[in-house]
């Protein structure tokens, strides 16, 4: 991990002390994901509720700039002129570099549809199924830890190969026994455990876009 992605984590700290308990997990689950992306993996998140905004504000992060420049590559911008003789210039202008991501929670037609045909629990592990592959990570949000659709969405995840990182709070839980890394929000209330969940998740991306966005990243 580089320095200036170290550095991203430990501000956190800096900034809200009680979430020092998380930082080792923290650290982990950056470098996980981190991994995943040097081999061309993309990121699965999924959650209820709250959990669901928050898995689709994770996406929102990471697919665009967040507090960086995320200009295209020599090669993208040579692709992108070569493209369109009309919008060529533009897009390669305006258009970021992303770190894949997609949120399972975003996906009403195919969820509905699911919910119906089969079995509700099922939607999330139903995408995971379709779209996760091989040395792909799944973001599972849940603030008890036990939602049972996360549970079966991680359980169908390990099965694909993929790695699984849990944001859940305090206790002890069913995702946290799945999970490769659990970053456990030290609180047990939910609006609480959703209160911490945000910082984390943001120093997560700032960590992330500082690993393969900041100037003198390789």
């Amino acid at each position: 991990m580089r320095e200036i992605t170290k550095k991203e984590l430990e501000q956190l700290v800096q900034r809200r002390p009680e979430l020092q308990v998380c930082s080792e997990a923290l650290a982990q689950a950056t470098q996980l994901l981190a991994e995943v992306y040097r081999r061309g993996g993309k990121l699965l998140c999924c959650g209820n509720g709250g959990s669901a905004a928050d898995a689709a504000h994770i996406v929102g992060e990471l697919m665009k700039s967040f507090c960086l420049p995320r200009p295209v590559t020599a090669d993208e911008k040579s692709a992108l002129l070569a493209s369109s003789a009309k919008n060529g210039a533009m897009l390669a202008e305006n258009l970021h570099r992303a770190l894949p991501a997609v949120s399972l929670a975003g996906e009403i037609s195919l969820s509905t549809a699911f919910a119906n045909d089969a079995i509700p629990q099922l939607t999330f592990a139903q995408q995971v199924f379709g779209l996760g592959n091989a040395g792909d990570a799944l973001l599972a949000i849940s603030t008890s830890g036990n939602s049972e659709n996360c549970v079966y969405a991680a359980e169908t995840a390990k099965a694909k190969g993929m790695q699984v990182i849990a944001l859940t709070g305090a206790k002890g839980s069913a995702l946290s026994a799945i999970a490769d890394v659990t970053v456990k929000a030290p609180e047990t209330e939910t609006y609480r455990i959703q209160e911490c969940h945000l910082p984390l998740y943001h120093a997560l991306c700032l960590a992330l876009e500082a690993e393969f966005f900041a100037k003198d990243a390789e």
